[in-house]
């Protein structure tokens, strides 16, 4: 059994099983180089506000600083047997420069110290995440460029709707993914605030530097109250909140990607580098990358109300069932990662299939009801009837056969004399985008600025 960071009021040797049970080091070994930072930064203030001896001081720095290179290198050996990534580092520090090691523990506990490793974990994580958000966008606008002029069937209830552009339903989710990126930005503004000083809850009878701490860490701000830092993990539970909400809106985009590229539409083609095939048919080409993705999202759902079930009925301050607070955390940050790397390859190498699309919008013009209602309301129709005009022509037409294209205009006549031969030019998918006129809209020059908006605003 490894040494321990505790133990000198029990006499008798813990239980091997539960000794078992709580160790956590497999899990938060994660955490190391940050331990070790944490720990540089530490040993340096304790030297400077006079509470150890420089002596010391200097040679657990100098220690902690070659673990750091060390494990950058990976070639940092800890004890496999280790209650948790604390004592691991402690341990291999003992081993490099013997009882000197024991002035690092001073105004610290392992309370204030996994907030301040998890939360330098979260600052890294957290920009990476925002990069990789930001290069998904950039596939986004990418794809959404060279595809301008494409017009295809928008879709409501999986029901053909009215034609949209395929770059409008692109930048829907870029912009889906900019509050993903906000929330993150907000999320990173409550990590970056520095615990370590607030000790096991009550703060340290010493005259330590917290700012000077923080300095060294490159945190903005220290944290208030020292029973708020140990035994708070809202930070976790917002992460994964924004998380499980990127996770959704990630779900969703797959999803639409899984329904445009399936056998019967066919309107885009997944790359083979993103599919899988069948065991037994030969012939299949399975969008698994899009589907792993979505199901992705549940897992991160879970990770969100394990942790909030966990904390839940705890008392204020620290509890050890906060450990379990990392796993959930990590697995993530990494599942997210993944997701954001793949979406992002899949966006650069989707193709459309314009004979399908164009297939599809000649096969249905009840895709144009809102355009002849339109119609029928600049010629003076109020809406609510002009609705119920075009219903009932559908009906006709139904009933007849026919498409609506192949109404004769004597035909439309009979439900108003308002329809003129001009009616007949509403059947044409890029004329009904050029006719959005509302700000935010499928009109080709507004998606254009749109386009230009971002590129400059991803570029910055």
């Amino acid at each position: 059994m490894a040494k321990k960071m505790w133990g000198g009021r029990f006499k008798e040797e813990i239980d091997p099983d539960f000794w078992q049970f709580s160790g956590s080091l497999d899990c938060d070994k994660v955490l190391l180089e940050y331990d070790i930072k944490g720990s540089i930064a530490h040993v340096k203030m304790l030297s400077k506000c006079n509470i150890i001896p420089k002596k010391e001081a200097a040679s657990i720095e100098k220690a902690l600083s070659a673990m750091l290179k060390d494990y950058q290198q990976g070639k940092l050996k800890i004890d496999p047997n280790a209650e948790d990534v604390h004592t691991a580092v402690l341990i291999a520090l003992s081993k490099r420069i013997g009882k000197q090691a024991d002035y690092l523990h001073t105004a610290r506990s392992r309370n204030d110290l996994v907030v301040l490793d998890l939360k330098m974990y979260c600052k890294d994580n957290l920009k990476s995440i925002i990069v990789l958000l930001t290069k998904l966008q950039v596939a986004l606008a990418g794809f959404a460029k060279k595809y301008i002029d494409v017009v295809m069937p928008g879709y409501t209830h999986t029901q053909h709707a009215v034609p949209i552009l395929v770059s409008h339903q692109i930048l829907a989710y870029v912009n889906m993914l900019d509050r993903d990126k906000q929330r993150l930005e907000s999320a990173y503004e409550r990590v970056d605030e520095m615990p370590l000083g607030s000790c096991a809850m009550a703060g340290t009878g010493l005259a330590i530097d917290r700012e000077y701490v923080a300095k060294l860490l490159g945190f903005s701000k220290v944290s208030a109250n020292s029973i708020d830092a140990v035994a708070s993990r809202d930070f976790v539970i917002e992460i994964l909140s924004t998380l499980s909400i990127l996770a959704m809106h990630m779900s969703r985009i797959c999803q639409d990607l899984i329904f445009y590229s399936c056998s019967d539409l066919g309107f885009l083609d997944i790359a083979e580098n993103y599919c899988t095939g069948s065991s037994i048919m030969p012939q299949k080409k399975n969008p698994d990358s899009l589907e792993l993705i979505r199901a992705t999202a549940a897992k991160i759902y879970a990770d969100l109300i394990s942790v909030l079930v966990m904390m839940k009925g705890l008392p204020i301050s620290y509890n050890r069932d906060m450990q379990f607070d990392k796993k959930p955390l990590f697995n993530s940050i990494k599942d997210t990662s993944y997701c954001l790397k793949i979406l992002a390859g899949i966006f650069k190498t989707i193709k459309v299939n314009r004979e399908k699309i164009e297939s599809a919008l000649a096969s249905d013009d009840t895709i144009y009801a809102v355009d002849i209602a339109d119609y029928l309301v600049r010629k003076g129709i109020p809406f609510h009837q002009a609705h119920n005009l075009v219903g009932r022509i559908i009906s006709y037409a139904e009933n007849k056969k026919k498409k609506l294209s192949e109404l004769s205009i004597n035909e439309l006549k009979k439900f108003t004399k308002i329809f003129a031969e001009d009616i007949f030019k509403v059947f044409n998918a890029k004329r009904s985008v050029m006719l959005k006129k509302s700000m935010g809209s499928t009109n080709p020059l507004l998606v254009r600025q749109q386009i230009a908006k971002w590129e400059k605003k991803l570029r910055a």
